[in-house]
């Protein structure tokens, strides 16, 4: 649980009913972490046309690699955040072959 406090802005954890329902917790968290990974695409696909004449050509390649990492980690977060919230809610994992 303290994970998911941890995706969520500080204030999340002055609320009873995130640590009284887990399950609303893991939405919250999930809701927050779609948006940082909507974000960081947006950040991406925008950066060359609003930043492009401003910033040297090896500092905006730094900037577009740096939304890419941050992009890729949103995106493994937002999968095991589902996870848990999928859990949390009764579903059960099953591997497939």
């Amino acid at each position: 649980m303290v994970w998911l406090f941890d995706l969520c802005p500080p204030g999340y954890r002055g609320h009873e009913v995130l640590r009284k329902y887990p399950l609303i917790l893991a939405r919250m968290a999930r809701q927050h972490v779609s948006a940082a990974l909507a974000a960081a695409r947006h950040g991406y696909g925008t950066a060359r046309a609003e930043t492009g004449r401003t910033l040297p050509d090896a500092d905006l390649e730094s900037t577009l690699r740096m939304y890419e990492y941050e992009g890729a980690r949103a995106a493994a977060t937002d999968r095991a955040v589902r996870l848990v919230e999928d859990a949390l809610g009764g579903d059960r994992w099953e591997p497939r072959l």
